[in-house]
């Protein structure tokens, strides 16, 4: 069983999507609409943006939802169809774009409010702990009394991204390495994924109301759950999902067992770079060896 999935911020780079801009037919015919709602040339800001405005939630958003679209659109044309898709935290939406959810119009103007609002919450960080798992990352927190930080990603057995402010992290870093490979702040903006964005995710709420959802026509499996959306009212379940995601952490690795337990065999990162092929092979070696 093949599965098809999309990464999220931290995959950009300077040129992603170059020659898909030309090859993408369902890109030419709305390319002037998007460039119109973003304000600048799509194509343009992704060959010559520097890193410092990649690395703005309110630029790499909608920039690499449409980059993994692109990506998706040729991996359709060469006749590849999955059985089941899932995204990382923004990575979500192209998954719910490929199982029908909305159209590629929709989709932008939600991850560009979505990175707008995200953009807006200037205090805090992330940092990643590498080299133990989260289960011991929860437990040195809870003996260290960090109690403002939350855990942001489950990305790998030996992979966490926890959230809080700046102050509190680099402390925390401090006494999970003494344990941990590493623990390293990430060149972020703001405390993704935990308590910290909950005004952000009320604010995309009020959003959303003004959008209907579609029945979905492929398993999307959920950050906030690790499992399939729910059967049911796709727009009151979508808007539910999306909403959550923002504030909840990212059930990455909970989600690939999943799938992987659903039957899955094939992962294929539909979008630039292979951050979440790596997450994948890491969760899939370590399972191997427990079983």
């Amino acid at each position: 069983m093949h599965a098809f999935v999309f990464p999220g911020q931290g995959s950009q780079k300077k040129g992603m999507g170059a020659g898909l801009f030309n090859e993408v037919e369902e890109y030419a015919s709305v390319e002037r609409d998007v460039d119109a709602l973003l304000g600048y040339s799509l194509r343009d800001f992704c060959a010559n943006a520097s890193e410092s405005q990649l690395m703005e939630t309110r630029h790499t958003q909608p920039s690499l939802f449409i980059v993994n679209a692109l990506h998706y659109y040729a991996a359709r044309s060469r006749g590849e169809h999955p059985a089941v898709v899932a995204g990382h935290s923004l990575g979500e939406y192209n998954a719910l774009l490929a199982a029908g959810a909305f159209d590629l119009m929709t989709g932008l103007r939600l991850v560009l409010k979505r990175g707008e609002l995200m953009g807006q919450v200037k205090s805090g960080g992330m940092a990643a702990v590498l080299g133990i798992d989260a289960a011991r990352v929860e437990a040195i927190l809870r003996q260290g009394q960090f109690t403002g930080i939350d855990i942001a990603n489950y990305n790998a057995p030996s992979q966490t991204v926890i959230s809080g402010k700046k102050d509190d992290l680099a402390a925390a870093c401090r006494l999970l390495e003494k344990e941990a490979d590493v623990c390293v702040q990430l060149p972020v903006s703001a405390a993704f994924h935990s308590r910290y964005m909950v005004d952000a995710a009320r604010a995309f709420q009020d959003f959303l109301v003004a959008f209907d959802f579609k029945t979905l026509t492929l398993p999307v499996i959920s950050n906030v759950t690790g499992r399939p959306y729910p059967a049911g009212d796709p727009t009151l379940t979508v808007r539910a999902f999306l909403v959550r995601q923002i504030s909840r952490p990212v059930l990455w690795m909970q989600s690939v067992r999943h799938m992987s337990e659903a039957g899955v065999d094939q992962f294929h990162e539909i979008g630039p770079g292979t951050v979440l092929t790596r997450l994948i092979q890491q969760i899939r070696q370590r399972d191997a060896t427990m079983a």
